[in-house]
């Protein structure tokens, strides 16, 4: 079988034409038998009409074997040979020599004198064609004269089917090849667009295709299309992250390499010399929180597949977060409160304790980096529905009195790397909000994000009280 797919397609139409070509001529061949039968049977009937007169002359005369003689002598010597017979009244056959042939001819009883009639017989194992007309004469002893021929209509339709045959072949397969070439062309060509543009993808000079060709070509097209333009996406997505981890990397490695050349080459002593160590930590810190955080967004990859959920309670989680960063809002002069009272207490649903813990976590250090000394932060949750499923569901919000987002940056704050400004951005990497997102989005839920009256901003995360998994 052919490897190319042009190749599959014009052996396809080749063999499908000869196909055609051999049932049509099969058809022809019955019907051309089926004509010369009734051309040969014709031309006995003539034959048996024109004898007729000389042959009843022949009976009024008394010269009926010579005449019957003469004439069986005559047609003997034509092209084709005709035989001549004497039909008896039970059909056998009977020659004017006293010869007896195995073959009958059956004269139907109610056949009228001189009518003629014709068909075919076997005579010694062969098919014969004849024409008898009938005379009912009882001084003949006989019923008919017949005059039969071998039936030759099979050797002459196959010999017309074969002299037409290679001229309606040659056309059928030049007309099969033709529309085979066209049909492959229209699915060929897409397809090795799709494969030059494909082999284009590592260096992404890809444009979009033009949609072409038959419906299932169009939509691999259609999907090639999509595909190259989630892979551009991609690309600058990673181009842009690049970009900022070169950003985020630089600051803290240049004060830790200025600082540690200071505290090398003795520039740094005594209180410097402490700050400059505390400046390295510091810069240390964050760079370990960065790693940190990427490392949870290449572990959310997994989906819901990497999630383990428990029953909780928000109030005991709101509780526990409160307690974990008492100490860092007393160091930013803020106060962390839960909001709810009662009610929160009395909310459960189940999700990963770990990933609730970091979207909380994420969520109160960056409104403590946004709150000003002595402003407030405050958490919350309450029974919701699912937007767009109406499923129960818990919503925890972490709200602060800081600046709030810029205008517009109420739907880019969930995108990684992504900074509001320096006022909410503080030393962060703009990766906490993006694994917030993504942590509720594993989980079936949603992110959002809005600033509040008269001012401040609310971060909120919807989570179902069963996780879709």
């Amino acid at each position: 079988m052919p490897r190319s797919l042009r190749g599959r397609l014009l052996g396809a139409f080749l063999l499908l034409a000869l196909a055609i070509l051999l049932t049509v001529g099969g058809a022809l061949f019955v019907v051309l038998r089926s004509l010369h039968a009734d051309e040969t049977e014709s031309g006995l009937r003539g034959i048996a009409a024109s004898v007729l007169p000389q042959v009843r002359e022949s009976i009024a005369s008394g010269d009926f074997r010579g005449t019957v003689l003469e004439i069986r002598d005559r047609l003997a010597s034509g092209d084709p040979p005709i035989e001549t017979y004497i039909v008896g009244v039970a059909g056998q056959l009977r020659g004017l020599d006293g010869s007896a042939p195995p073959g009958t001819i059956v004269i139907p009883a109610d056949t009228a004198p001189n009518a003629t009639i014709s068909g075919a017989t076997t005579i010694d194992g062969e098919r014969y064609l004849y024409a008898a007309t009938v005379l009912r004469q009882r001084a003949l002893a006989g019923k008919a004269v017949a005059f039969v021929t071998l039936d030759r209509s099979g050797a002459q339709a196959l010999a017309d089917v074969v002299r037409r045959l290679p001229a309606v072949l040659l056309i059928g397969g030049l007309v099969g090849a033709i529309l085979a070439w066209l049909l492959a062309s229209s699915v060929t060509k897409p397809l090795a667009r799709v494969a030059s543009a494909a082999a284009g993808l590592p260096a992404g000079t890809v444009e979009p295709l033009p949609l072409e060709g038959p419906e299932e070509i169009r939509r691999l097209i259609g999907t090639f299309n999509a595909m190259a333009d989630e892979l551009a996406a991609l690309r600058k997505r990673e181009s842009e992250l690049l970009a900022d981890l070169r950003h985020d990397l630089r600051t803290p490695l240049t004060v830790i390499g200025g600082f540690a050349a200071a505290l090398a080459d003795g520039t740094a002593i005594g209180d410097d010399a402490a700050r400059a160590a505390r400046a390295i930590e510091e810069e240390a810190a964050r760079l370990e929180r960065l790693v940190g955080e990427l490392g949870a967004l290449e572990r959310l990859r997994e989906g819901s597949a990497g999630l383990r959920p428990e029953q909780l309670n928000a109030g005991a989680v709101l509780a526990s977060t409160q307690e974990r960063f008492a100490a860092s809002a007393a160091a930013a002069g803020a106060s962390l409160e839960v909001s709810g009272g009662s009610t929160t207490a009395t909310l459960g649903f189940a999700a990963d304790r770990l990933a609730v813990e970091r979207i909380l976590g994420n969520l109160v250090a960056n409104a403590l980096a946004a709150t000003p000394e002595g402003g407030h932060v405050w958490l919350a949750a309450q029974a919701v529905t699912l937007e767009g499923e109406g499923r129960p569901a818990i919503a925890l919000s972490v709200t602060d009195d800081g600046p709030g987002f810029p205008p517009g940056a109420g739907a880019r704050v969930f995108e990684r790397f992504y900074r509001a400004d320096a006022a909410r951005s503080g030393a962060g990497a703009g990766l906490g909000l993006a694994i917030v997102r993504e942590l509720a989005e594993a989980h079936g839920g949603t992110a959002h994000a809005e600033n509040v009256a008269p001012h401040g901003a609310r971060v909120s995360v919807v989570l179902p009280v069963v996780p879709r998994l």
